[in-house]
């Protein structure tokens, strides 16, 4: 039985960026406990396998591309992207030995630098894109930092939460002794969640300091099952878009996606790359490693016990968006906080 609600298994998944998969190499990932092997065949189209040679279980990853098609290291047999056994060193493939010693091959999709992946024939024809994902009058750049320990729900939530950010991130995004009042407004729209956060002026935080001349609200919505694109704007315009899509690669293990948008102006797209991860890399790094951390406690316990503060605005509804729910459209009353 699947770690996984039938919503998130039979959806496309973001495994690898573009520049990861080399050619003529292989690449492993791991999605929803299933190993692949990524590569790119003869003609530069992104190839995945199950990560398990059909013949005697080798993990095909460790092999190389050879002729566009990925050679296990065991005893040289290749497969083509579609899994089809193409070649068995020293012998001759007879009529329909290609298909019958095929290794498994799952559907892929390139978009805008990233590579998904579809487990299930269930999921739908095409991966689904949030809003600005490919916006040519935005500058665009892929962060990724491997493999984190904990959930890809517990992820979500956390990105969703904009309590946690004037401690944790004390100093970086918020301050906790210097707050802001804001009206947060939760919106549903059947299937994805929103919270916007009104307020007059940018945070105190050293990111919004150096980075944001102005901001009148922020929203981050959560589109099912693994992305949330939080939008930082002013009055006249987008200030910062950033995407997070959360890939879960076990019931324990989550990799970590995040695209920024910023729009075109005067600072080059370089500097502005720059700036930004020198701001966020704390951030990330103590996000990290309070995931890991809670996930440690959650283990200890056997499972987690969360109780339901005033800030905690979302309920269960990000829950139940997670397992493929929908939710009445409509919109909570403001809620007046201090951030």
């Amino acid at each position: 039985m699947s770690a996984f609600p039938d919503a998130v298994h039979s959806a496309w998944h973001m495994v690898a960026l573009s520049r990861q998969v080399l050619p003529g190499k292989t690449l492993p990932a791991v999605l929803m406990d299933t190993p692949l092997a990524l590569f790119r065949d003869g003609s530069g189209q992104v190839g995945a396998l199950v990560d398990r040679c059909p013949h005697r279980n080798f993990p095909l990853s460790l092999g190389k591309v050879r002729q566009g098609a990925i050679e296990c290291p065991y005893h040289g047999w290749r497969f083509a992207a579609d899994g089809t056994c193409v070649d068995v060193p020293g012998c001759q493939l007879a009529p329909g030995d290609g298909q019958r010693l095929a290794a498994s091959a799952l559907r892929v999709a390139e978009r805008h630098g990233a590579v998904f992946v579809a487990l299930s024939p269930h999921a739908p024809a095409e991966p689904w894109l949030p809003p600005d994902f490919g916006n040519p009058a935005l500058d665009h750049f892929w962060w990724q930092q491997g493999t984190w320990a904990g959930r890809a729900f517990d992820a979500i939530e956390n990105v969703m939460d904009p309590f946690h950010t004037g401690h944790l991130h004390h100093g970086f995004i918020r301050r906790h002794d210097r707050r802001h009042d804001v009206q947060l407004v939760v919106q549903s729209h059947g299937d994805s969640l929103a919270m916007t956060i009104h307020q007059s002026a940018p945070d105190h935080g050293l990111m919004s300091r150096f980075l944001e001349r102005e901001r009148t609200h922020s929203v981050s919505t959560y589109y099912p099952p693994t992305t949330v694109q939080a939008r930082w704007e002013g009055e006249r315009r987008l200030t910062l878009c950033v995407t997070a899509i959360f890939t879960p690669a076990t019931a324990g293990s989550f990799t970590p996606f995040a695209r920024f948008s910023t729009p075109k102006g005067l600072a080059p797209a370089w500097l502005k790359q720059a700036a930004i991860r020198l701001f966020l890399d704390p951030v990330v790094a103590q996000d990290r490693r309070a995931l890991e951390q809670q996930h440690g406690v959650m283990q200890h316990f056997g499972h987690p016990r969360f109780a339901t503060g005033p800030g905690d605005l979302l309920g269960d509804r990000l829950h139940r968006l997670w397992k493929g729910e929908r939710l009445p459209p409509g919109s909570d009353d403001p809620v007046p906080a201090r951030l």
